[in-house]
């Protein structure tokens, strides 16, 4: 399953709780579409924001309106027995993997980050998903650390930040990863901006925030890069640069919530407070791009 467009949907949320009908909709929508696979809870998905109730309702609803479409389910959290219980949740919800992202408030070794998957992958008994993401937990993998963390059990897949803009500086770092990895082990880029130029460098799955929302669209660019198509791949990904500045600008959540409450697709507030959303500037500037580059309920 670690292969191809995996699609992170919002989870449209109040200070009442989670919108279960809009969400439920969101996943029917990626499937419908034919995603290769659904990344419920990630970072898109607010999961550090929820309890762990809510986390266990959202596994259980993602694998329900996926409708046989894989569903990997975010599992971070700030302590080992955290991580453990929203792991065992997850699994009782019949999900297909499992992404786990190191999250933190002191700053941890690689032996705390190691130890961190040793103790998860050792009571799994589906996939993991490697979640390398320093903008929001600050956690700094080295090559060296994601080989050793690639050797333990139920280890398939990493997911890492986006790569260089230059293509050779791209395949470079794709292929000085891989050489850390087992066989075995998928390699996935996100930062959707580098999706074309990761795919097209070697990585076997693109984790979009995009795709949550505009499925077509993304499935698109994936299937042109899966086909060989590197130009056709990058055509698509230049056509959606006024997308991707404001995702670089203001972060793929806010982005994507603004864009599915003008879509109809949540309602409004649909974000767990302290966050606000977009500023009504970059809102409009939204709204621009999506009728300019017809991202409609369809996309």
């Amino acid at each position: 399953m670690f292969r191809g467009l995996s699609a992170f949907p919002l989870t449209p949320t109040t200070e009442e709780g989670i919108d279960e009908r809009a969400f439920g909709a969101l996943v029917s929508r990626l499937a419908a579409a034919g995603v290769d696979s659904i990344g419920a809870l990630g970072s898109t998905g607010g999961y550090a924001y929820l309890t762990r109730e809510q986390r266990a309702r959202v596994a259980r609803l993602a694998v329900e309106a996926a409708d046989g479409v894989p569903v990997m389910v975010g599992i971070g959290a700030l302590r080992t027995s955290q991580v453990l219980a929203v792991a065992e949740d997850a699994q009782k919800a019949g999900v297909s993997a499992v992404l786990l992202a190191p999250m933190t408030y002191q700053s941890l070794t690689d032996d705390e980050v190691f130890g961190l998957y040793e103790s998860v992958t050792r009571e799994l008994s589906v996939p993991l998903c490697v979640y390398d993401n320093p903008r929001t937990t600050h956690v700094h993998f080295t090559d060296e650390l994601h080989g050793r963390i690639a050797e333990l059990p139920n280890v398939a897949a990493v997911k890492i930040p986006p790569v260089p803009d230059d293509r050779a500086a791209a395949r470079q770092r794709v292929a000085a990863l891989r050489a850390q990895l087992p066989d075995t082990v998928s390699v996935g880029v996100s930062g959707d901006w580098a999706a074309a130029t990761g795919l097209n460098a070697g990585c076997d799955a693109w984790y979009s925030v995009a795709g949550g929302l505009f499925p077509a669209t993304a499935l698109a660019l994936t299937r042109a890069a899966q086909a060989g198509d590197a130009a056709g791949a990058t055509a698509h990904s230049e056509r959606l640069e006024p997308l991707w500045e404001l995702i670089r600008q203001y972060g793929g959540l806010r982005v994507m919530s603004a864009a599915a409450s003008h879509l109809g697709l949540a309602t409004e507030p649909n974000l767990p407070l302290p966050l606000r959303g977009l500023p009504s500037d970059a809102r409009r500037r939204l709204v621009t791009v999506l009728e300019h580059l017809a991202l409609g309920t369809s996309a």
